[in-house]
This record gives C-alpha cells, sequence and structure tokens, in this order.
C-alpha cells in the first residue's frame, strides 16, 4: 500500500492528484490510501448540475470567498473549509460485480474506530436535513462523515468527506445552495468532530485516521 500525504496548491490541481491515484493503483496493483485537507473550495456534484435551480445555486455558492468547482461524481454539494478532511482509497480489484457492501462496512467500521480514538462516540446514520444526503454515513450531534463508492473494472475507489470543525460555517453557506437546487437541509444537522468534543488537532485526526485505514507495511509518499 502506498500512504500519499499533502496537498497540492489548487482545489483543481489537488482533485487532479487524486484522479491519477486511481490510474496508479490499477498499474501498480496496489492499494492507495490519501488522508488530507483539500484546499478551501465548494464542490458541486453531479446531480446539482441537472437540477434546475442549479444555475442560481451556483451564483450564491460564488457569493463566498472560496472557489466553486464541479465534480465529475455524484452527490450534492460539499464545502471544505480547509480544515475539511477527504479521505481516498484506492483497491485493486477482480471483479467489478462483487464487494461493494463489504468495503463500504468496513470502511465505516474503521473510520467509527478512528473517531472512537479521537474521543467521539459517532454511529451510522445521519439525521434529516444533512448535507450532501446518502445512504452511507457517520453521525454525532450531526453529520461528520460522508461516504461514496466508484467501482472501475480493477479498481475500487471509497470516498470520504470528514468535517473535522466550522460546522456552523459550513451550513451558512450550503443552506441558501441547498435552497435553491430544492434539495432539504438542515443547518441544525451538519456535524464535526469538535461539535461532537472529539480531537480537533488536523495532524493528530489524519494520523488516527490514516492508522485505522492504512496496512502496516505501506509506503509513505509526500506531495
Amino acid at each position: 500500500m502506498r500512504l500519499v500525504r499533502g496537498r497540492a496548491s489548487t482545489p483543481t490541481k489537488d482533485r487532479e492528484y487524486s484522479k491519477d491515484l486511481l490510474a496508479r493503483g490499477a498499474d501498480e496493483e496496489t492499494s492507495v490510501l490519501r488522508v488530507w485537507q483539500p484546499p478551501a473550495h465548494l464542490a458541486f456534484g453531479r446531480r446539482d448540475r441537472s437540477r434546475e435551480g442549479y444555475d442560481p445555486a451556483r451564483e450564491r455558492a460564488e457569493a463566498h470567498d472560496l472557489p466553486v468547482i464541479d465534480r465529475s461524481t455524484g452527490g450534492h454539494a460539499v464545502v471544505f473549509t480547509g480544515n475539511t478532511i477527504s479521505v481516498v482509497l484506492v483497491t485493486p480489484i477482480e471483479d467489478a460485480r462483487s464487494g461493494i457492501t463489504e468495503r463500504y462496512e468496513r470502511v465505516t467500521g474503521q473510520l467509527q474506530g478512528a473517531l472512537a480514538d479521537l474521543g467521539v462516540d459517532a454511529h451510522e446514520g445521519e439525521p434529516d436535513g444533512a448535507f450532501c444526503p446518502g445512504t452511507h454515513s457517520i453521525s454525532a450531534d450531526g453529520k461528520i462523515v460522508g461516504l461514496a463508492q466508484r467501482v472501475r473494472r480493477d479498481v475500487a475507489v471509497v470516498a470520504g468527506v470528514v468535517t473535522l470543525s466550522d460546522h456552523e460555517e459550513i451550513a451558512e453557506i450550503l443552506g441558501p445552495v441547498y435552497d435553491a437546487l430544492d434539495i432539504p437541509f438542515d443547518a441544525a444537522a451538519t456535524g464535526s468532530i469538535d461539535r461532537a468534543g472529539g480531537e480537533t488537532d488536523p495532524e493528530a485526526v489524519c494520523r488516527t485516521i490514516e492508522s485505522a485505514l492504512a496496512a502496516d507495511d505501506a509506503v509513505v509518499e509526500q506531495i
């Protein structure tokens, strides 16, 4: 396994680097884990762009002092404040038709264990009105983690967003955006490790998540 640390200078370059990890995982036939804090930005999902309110939603997002980008995958708008933590785990596979549920369950359990080590008693699921609503989330005093999975012919990618802090700022930004998209949103449903009373040192949080997900013999690579 390769364990990648660091971030690129812009949201676009940072996302391009993560895309390259998929190709490397397939070419090298090895797992790749990246746990990091992306540059601040708001990312719309593919589902957002098909909604009638996308244009006004983007105008509301651009009113804030952070870059706004479109991501190629599904889901809905997510804010990365610069403190928000992203997780990407690339795993080579032989059969794209199997293993999806098992990967979700394994990563969910590992992240719950990491949160427990950080002082957060989290549970699977999310409250009504959570940001980027989905069936694979982890919550404690609001949604803290959202997970998604993409499966290609030769690799599976489990990606997650972990809200470290700034839950009030995130809710303030996303409220008008989700309103324009006509998606239910409740500011109180936005949680964070900080809100749940856990450890908030970014380095400690990233290393704890790495320990939960990485193999013992992982090779560290710095961007």
